[in-house]
């Protein structure tokens, strides 16, 4: 039901990296496919279902990168797909859904208010909500890659995942944890916009007001209440990283592997650089999870200073 293209993607050992890092590293690269993202493993599985039974339509709300595999997946199978978005999300986010056939209806607003507003229009049309984090499915996709990762991957010591909404952290994460259970799994979200974090070291729901980060793909307030208990599961731990450690890990991953990726991609990698001494020695691979970026703003970032 997923699409051979956006299976068996790129794992490697990137021997560039580690002088920098000090310690293997091993990318797995969700980047090169028509959505430059992770996220059509699992609207795929999505779509599938809506096409065999239900209703031909499907709402989303999304910071970019769901709403274009939702928009992608769904118009493979002649479904009618539209996309909440924030009207502040990358441009390039919204052309390309756009160009994939989906309704986008923007709002004044953050992912958040996004969100209610998608549940609205489900509940007034009578359409498949799609819930990236919450809906089974969306994890069920991302766990794909964990499974990847566990059959390709020679003995590893950790893995770093993006963490946002908690479809990829929760995915990946029970899949490490049934079959290589001694991996540590680590979440990594930026310090402006710490909600899933906050909530995961309190093991409970914590709420903020606002988000105060570049990596527009994680940048979420509320947390799901089923989610953070599903992550409470499989995550050994989860950090917080700096924008400048974002921003140095993007001009890493451009200079010493030849990769274009969005932020939320370069967690990881930033994790590794605020606390090289955790990692020593050690073999980490780190999910590069988007590559969806505004150029613009992406020279902005990498070229502000040299690679020390």
């Amino acid at each position: 039901m997923i699409d051979p293209m956006f299976l068996d993607t790129p794992l490697y050992r990137c021997e560039a990296l580690e002088p920098d890092l000090g310690c293997a590293v091993s990318v797995k690269l969700e980047t090169a496919n028509p959505v430059r993202s992770f996220k059509a493993r699992g609207t795929e599985l999505v779509a599938s279902l809506l096409a065999g039974q239900g209703p031909r339509a499907a709402v989303c709300a999304s910071a970019g990168n769901l709403g274009q595999a939702l928009a992608w997946s769904g118009r493979a199978r002649g479904l009618d797909v539209t996309v909440v978005a924030s009207r502040f999300a990358p441009a390039v986010k919204l052309d390309r859904i756009r160009a994939l056939d989906a309704r986008l209806e923007l709002v004044d607003g953050d992912f958040d208010m996004a969100r209610e507003r998608a549940a609205a229009i489900a509940e007034h049309d009578g359409i498949r909500l799609v819930e990236d984090s919450l809906d089974l499915e969306t994890c069920e996709g991302a766990a794909t890659v964990g499974l990847e990762l566990v059959d390709a991957a020679s003995s590893f010591d950790a893995v770093l995942i993006a963490l946002g909404g908690g479809a990829l952290a929760t995915g990946v994460g029970h899949v490490v944890k049934a079959l290589a259970p001694g991996v540590e799994v680590i979440c990594v979200q930026p310090l402006g916009a710490p909600a899933m974090t906050y909530s995961w070291r309190r093991r409970r729901v914590v709420t903020t007001d606002s988000t105060d980060t570049i990596a527009d793909g994680v940048a979420g307030r509320r947390p799901i209440p089923a989610v953070l208990d599903d992550l409470l599961l499989v995550a050994d731990d989860a950090v917080l990283v700096r924008e400048e450690s974002i921003i140095a890990g993007m001009r890493m991953l451009l200079h010493h592997a030849g990769l274009v990726v969005e932020p939320s991609a370069a967690l990881g990698v930033a994790a590794i650089l605020e606390d090289r001494d955790r990692f020593a020695g050690r073999h980490v691979v780190t999910i590069v999870c988007g590559g969806n970026v505004d150029l613009d703003a992406y020279h902005g970032w990498v070229g502000a200073a040299p690679l020390r």
